[in-house]
């Protein structure tokens, strides 16, 4: 299946005014799995539009509430693990390629809502970038260091 494409997804890193990133615990995981929002990009959408859409879907904040700090210079890949292969996406990717977009959330955390009509998360918290490669599943840590040391200047 290594012949398989990845699917072009963005990620989220959405920073509060303490510097802080907001995580999320996935559902679909019976262990401790934080990670930040991402999803697929749809056809027609660019990195910023798919952002912002995704950003909504997953923690209900609107794009009024953030502003656009930066955009990856350029993009990241996971492969899934053999367990996973061919249970995600249909069976039609190996993995994800990810353009990541970093907000800043101008917001309030009432303007957070998990409880989306599609939930992802069953838990959210505003967490410290120290945390965000040790709590996301092992198969995306290369992913979340890379996008860390990117924006490390801008956290």
């Amino acid at each position: 299946m290594s012949d398989l494409p990845y699917r072009p997804c963005v990620g989220v890193m959405l920073v509060n005014a303490d510097g802080r990133v907001f995580t999320g615990k996935r559902i679909d995981n019976p262990g401790p799995a934080w990670q930040m929002p991402q999803g697929g990009i749809d056809a027609g959408e660019d990195a910023t539009t798919a952002a912002l859409r995704e950003l909504w879907e997953e923690t209900g904040v609107t794009a009024d509430k953030v502003s656009v700090d930066r955009i990856s210079a350029g993009t990241y890949t996971y492969d899934l693990p053999p367990e996973l292969l061919g249970k995600m996406w249909g069976g039609k990717y190996r993995g994800q390629i990810q353009t990541w977009v970093l907000l800043r959330f101008n917001g309030t955390d009432s303007d957070v809502n998990i409880a989306t009509d599609h939930p992802e998360f069953s838990e959210w918290r505003w967490s410290d970038v120290d945390q965000l490669v040790p709590d996301i599943v092992p198969f995306k840590r290369d992913v979340y260091a890379g996008v860390l040391r990117e924006f490390a200047d801008s956290l």
